[in-house]
Parts: structure tokens; sequence; C-alpha cells
């Protein structure tokens, strides 16, 4: 039984849009909604990502947000979720990202898949993944929330597009077989101390099971990873926060480093 109709899921969608606007936090819709459901919310990220299509920007790839324990601990959810990565979230390596540009960030270490085939679900498996894969590449996600104070249930984070923000890749193109994914080691760096470490097989057992199980849950919408696109495959540890003149970097075995500085 649905606990909102599509006029709801229409409103909320506006309620995310002029939260980015005025970079003003709203309160969670699980406060307004306890029974939102996980397909309700997802119609709600759906509606945000289509207007900002139509307002001319471009889907580039999928995030998968909430692979590790340590982040599914951190927001106090048990199962991972995803989002759309769009052409204006990009920020080059080593480049500044203003701090108007974000309202409450946090910087995460992840492995990004960049695609050279179509993966289609239901049935995709890590070999399937492994095979569709041209390279992959160090990254630092910046997630950000447009719910206040990061007060969020699974729901909420779904809504708003799985609190995507921005995204950094770094390092250089290394062929998929050319690395053991499980057991690339992470070291996360803020102004020059290290904040947490990770391995690739924080992300459930192995990335690439992250983006199989992105390509089925997909496949429910109707919706393909497409040749070309950016899989973030998820955080190998747990996300820390940022402030104005922040400088994060992070070091990856085998993949090299990807860097970013928050500007006041």
């Amino acid at each position: 039984m649905s606990v909102i109709d599509r006029e709801q899921v229409y409103k909320l969608a506006d309620h995310l849009a002029q939260a980015e606007t005025t970079r003003k936090g709203i309160e969670p819709f699980t406060e307004q909604y306890p029974n939102l459901s996980v397909k309700e919310a997802y119609e709600v990220q759906l509606v945000t990502i289509g207007h900002k299509l139509e307002a001319g920007q471009k889907v580039v790839g999928k995030k998968i947000g909430l692979t590790s324990l340590a982040m599914q601990q951190l927001l106090g959810v048990d199962q991972p979720d995803y989002g759309h990565l769009l052409d204006n979230m990009v920020i080059e390596n080593g480049n500044k990202i203003p701090f108007d540009r974000v309202l409450q960030p946090k910087v995460e270490g992840e492995i990004a898949f960049v695609l050279k085939k179509d993966l289609v679900g239901p049935n995709v498996k890590e070999a399937d993944v492994l095979e569709a894969t041209d390279y992959v590449l160090p990254a630092l996600e910046i997630v950000d929330s447009r719910i206040a104070d990061w007060k969020i249930k699974l729901q909420d984070t779904i809504a708003d597009n799985a609190s995507s923000g921005l995204y950094v890749l770094g390092g250089k193109p290394i062929p998929v077989n050319q690395v053991n994914l499980p057991q690339i080691g992470m070291v996360l760096y803020k102004n020059g101390e290290i904040v947490n470490s990770g391995i690739g097989a924080a992300a459930l057992g192995n990335p690439a099971t992250c983006v199989a199980w992105l390509a089925n849950q997909l496949f429910e919408f109707g919706v393909t990873l497409k040749a070309g696109e950016v899989i973030l495959s998820g955080a190998l540890s747990a996300a820390v926060s940022a402030e104005p003149g922040d400088f994060f970097q992070a070091r990856f075995a085998h993949l090299g480093e990807v860097s970013v500085k928050f500007t006041k």
C-alpha cells in the first residue's frame, strides 16, 4: 500500500531542490511519512533526476552507497543504496571545491569502475562486471545531504539521490584484470594526517560485487548501466566531515592517488 501519491512524490522532490538551492537542510521525510517505502523513496529520486535532466544536466554514471559496515553503522541502516552521477558533479583531481557548493559534506575513498560494455540485470555476477569493466581508478566521493544534520534513515538518503554531492577521479586507468580488487588498500588523509583506512573487501567483500548488486537492483526500474559510465562502488571506510580549508588525499595500492581541497 502506498504511503504517498504521485503528487506528494513531486512535492518531496521540490523540497529537495529547494534545499539544494538555498543550502538549508530540510526535515527527514521519514518523520513526516514514517512508513515511506524504499520503492517510493526511489520514485522521489527519479523525479529529482528527471528535473535535472530537463534542465540540461546529463547522467554520467551511478554511485553505490552504504556498502561498508562502517557507513551502515554510521547512518543506522542495514543495506546498500544507489544514486545517479551527473556531469556537474565531477571535480578534477587536485582541484578546489568552493564551500558554497556544498551543505554538510563528508569525504570517502572509493574504487571507481569505468564500463566498456552495458550491464543489464537481473542476473549479473562478479565475472560479468569484470568482463564489462574497461578500467578502475581511485576516487573521492563527497557525499552531501539535503536533510538537516544528516538525520537520515535509508528512505531519506535514497530519496536524496543517495546523498550524492560531488566526486573526484584520480590516478591512471588500470585494467581490472591487473589488480586484486578485494585486497586493494586505501589510506585517507585530512590535512596531511591519516584519518582512516580500508581495503576493497570492505565494500560487500568485493567492489565488483557492489556493481553487480547495482545492475540487478536497477533492473527493477528499467535502468541499464551503460558503456562509458562511471560507477562509484562504495566507501572503503567511514566518511569524514569536511570544513572550509580542509585538504583531502587518498592513496590506493596499485591505483595511485586522488585529492581535493575545500576553499572558504
